[in-house]
């Protein structure tokens, strides 16, 4: 018996509006799914992939404790790339491209790019950069500034769209998150994909199918991607996650624990260590009063 599927989310007229008006403005747009986890195999078997081809990467962001950039819609990553090279990115979304200042738009370093999956999509603004994978090893470690692995043009796009308050070099870094990138070209569509697994410190897994179009061609683009897609049965009516949310979820979740923890640990010693209140000694009984013995009988004369 075959498993009844949900249907496929689908976009309103009014958002079918507003998408079309952000493909126009944007550099790129990049067409998105993540299946469900338990279709995992199922998918990677049934698509035209090799997993021991697949290039293994560490990825880091920088936010504050309580995720201040993630809730301003900016995204600190640097990602370590297998053979020693890195990356690194600022971020911002939503974006509405035709809004961008011309100077940050002309930056051979920044791009516009849409991201659209079932059901919802996004616009933003990267500015990029170039880092190694050393050098990001340092940062994390503490032996070397941030902005040291971002240039002065990302440090200045973070100037202009961090809150108030946060300066660069208060970031922490939030990682490693593990994950595997694989590139493959199914014959059907003479296409580049890529899939990227995701595999949290807790166990679990995103995997992500993704193909880039020019803003002109995505429509089509989709289409023959869906069709592929469905003709492989692969499943585009699972729940869709993001990849930078589930992990920065995960890293400010374990930072509360560990503070909590810490807050226990911390009010446990100062009561030990809290000098113990003496208990004053009783007073002495008083002796009974008893009072003069008694006097024998006078005799009586006889």
């Amino acid at each position: 018996m075959a498993t009844k599927r949900n249907e496929t989310p689908r976009w309103s007229d009014e958002e079918m509006a507003t998408l079309m008006s952000l493909i126009k403005g944007s550099d790129s747009v990049e067409l998105k799914l993540t299946v469900p986890s338990v279709d995992h195999r199922a998918t990677i078997g049934g698509l035209p992939m090799d997993p021991v081809e697949a290039q293994p990467r560490q990825v880091f962001f920088f936010d504050t404790p309580d995720l201040a950039l993630d809730k301003a819609g900016l995204v600190v990553r640097a990602r370590r790339i297998q053979g020693g090279a890195g990356d690194t990115v600022v971020k911002l979304r939503p974006v509405v491209p035709a809004e961008l200042p011309d100077a940050v738009r002309r930056s051979v370093a920044f791009k516009t790019e849409l991201d659209a999956m079932p059901g919802g999509f996004v616009a933003s603004g990267s500015m990029k950069g170039r880092s190694s994978g050393a050098e990001i090893s340092d940062v994390v470690r503490g032996a070397r500034p941030l902005r040291k692995i971002f240039t002065k043009e990302q440090r200045a796009f973070y100037a202009e769209h961090a809150p108030a308050g946060i300066e660069f070099e208060s970031l922490i870094p939030l990682g490693p998150t593990f994950l595997l990138k694989l590139v493959f070209f199914p014959k059907e569509l003479q296409r580049k994909f890529v899939a990227e697994m995701w595999l949290y410190q807790d166990g679990s897994r995103i995997l992500e199918l993704s193909t880039k179009a020019l803003p002109r061609e995505a429509f089509q683009v989709a289409a023959e991607a869906r069709a592929y897609l469905v003709s492989k049965g692969v499943d585009l009516s699972g729940l869709q996650q993001t990849k930078t949310r589930t992990a920065l979820n995960f890293f400010k979740n374990q930072l509360k624990a560990a503070a909590k923890k810490e807050a226990s640990a911390a009010a446990a010693a100062a009561r030990a260590s809290a000098p113990k209140e003496s208990t004053p000694s009783a007073a002495p009984t008083p002796p009974a009063d008893v009072g003069p013995p008694d006097s024998a009988p006078e005799s009586s004369p006889a």
